[in-house]
């Protein structure tokens, strides 16, 4: 029993998340392209800072190589003159900066082949977001367009304002009216009282009417005429 309600409790929540992902799904989209906006900027901080050190690299080198070359001709300036000692000194410090100059071009590869893979890394994560960003705007007008669609299925199905006030109309001009009502009930109560019985009479031609009608009126207006 226990595991019958772990799986459907698994279910369930699965099914919420679900629900609040399609909820939710644009302002999700624009969640993570800031997410990836925020790791491309680093991305290219990063970048910037192994250029720069790159290029103080490079310039290390080169002046490493203008201090050998400098050395160089002044220790075979020195042999030609007889000076070994000044020569030997020279060749000497020549070597160190030969050493440090092997390991400088050493460090100077490896930021190069660094900065070349993170470019790459950047340039592919810069695009991405670009169609990330193109995706999402076509994801906006397509959630827009099912909000209308929803709306048209639901006035389709008889709940739009129209309808709505069609069926209003249609209610009014369905009332009894309570003219006609009254009158009818004028005429229940003179049966109850049997004073239609009169006008019966009347009407037959038997003594006066109890109450004026259109047809008085118009007697009255001929004889005037």
């Amino acid at each position: 029993m226990f595991t019958t309600l772990k799986t459907l409790i698994t279910g369930a929540n699965a099914r919420a998340e679900e629900q609040l992902r399609e909820t939710f799904s644009i302002e999700l989209i624009t969640q993570k392209i800031r997410e990836a906006e925020a790791n491309l900027k680093a991305a290219k901080l990063t970048l910037a800072s192994l250029i720069q050190r790159q290029r103080g690299e490079q310039r290390q080198v080169e002046a490493l190589e203008a201090r050998i070359q400098d050395l160089m001709g002044r220790a075979g300036e020195a042999l030609e003159a007889g000076r070994e000692d000044l020569a030997q000194s020279a060749a000497q410090a020549v070597a160190e900066m030969e050493n440090e100059l092997a390991v400088r071009r050493q460090t100077l590869d490896r930021l190069e082949m660094r900065i070349l893979q993170l470019r790459q890394s950047v340039e592919t994560a810069n695009r991405r977001i670009t169609d990330l960003k193109q995706g999402a705007i076509a994801a906006r007008a397509t959630r827009r367009e099912q909000d209308i669609q929803r709306r048209i299925r639901k006035h389709a199905a008889g709940d739009s304002p129209v309808e709505e006030a069609e069926a209003l109309i249609g209610e009014v001009l369905q009332r009894d009216d309570p003219f006609e009502q009254g009158e009818i009930l004028r005429e229940i109560d003179g049966e109850l009282n049997n004073t239609t019985i009169a006008d019966d009479l009347a009407d037959a031609g038997f003594g006066p009417r109890s109450r004026s009608t259109a047809a008085d009126v118009l007697s009255r207006l001929q004889s005037k005429s």
